[in-house]
């Protein structure tokens, strides 16, 4: 619930400043949480926990990566650039992202929890270290920490 009154608070001051791609922006992450919303809703009013929320500006901002990666390969710099601009606008409705250090840091605590030992369990140190971070590290990295320690 946390995003969406900020979403709903920035989606004003959006239109009193006049700025059209921030305003798009805003609304089109206001529509995917409604969207969200309404398909969770079985009976009454469903309100969205600050999980799924998360799930829902992560998953924009993945989308917007993914565009402007095709976009760059396509040579159409001009979109690539539109999806950044997005892309930095979504990011702000994100937690803060964690250094290298602590990713690791995580990583290591998690394989001692979970007692990985080898390459074997590398899904079940990934899920249990996404789950502990979403949102907060790139999958990516988080993938290259898991690959270096248990190999």
């Amino acid at each position: 619930m946390v995003i969406k009154k900020r979403i709903d608070q920035d989606l004003k001051e959006a239109m009193k400043s006049g700025e059209k791609n921030r305003l798009n922006t805003i609304r089109a992450i206001r529509a995917a949480l409604l969207e969200k919303e309404v398909s969770i809703r079985v009976g009454g009013i469903a309100e969205l926990t600050e999980e799924q929320e998360l799930e829902v500006v992560l998953s924009l901002a993945k989308k917007r990566k993914d565009s402007m990666q095709q976009y760059q390969d396509a040579g159409r710099q001009d979109l690539a650039d539109t999806e950044k601009a997005e892309l930095a606008i979504i990011e702000t409705y994100l937690p803060a992202r964690m250094s290298d250090k602590e990713v690791e840091a995580a990583v290591r605590e998690i394989i001692g929890q979970v007692g990985a030992t080898s390459m074997k369990d590398m899904g079940k140190v990934m899920g249990a270290v996404m789950q502990k971070l979403k949102g907060k590290a790139d999958g990516g990295k988080v993938q290259e920490f898991v690959k270096s320690v248990l190999s």
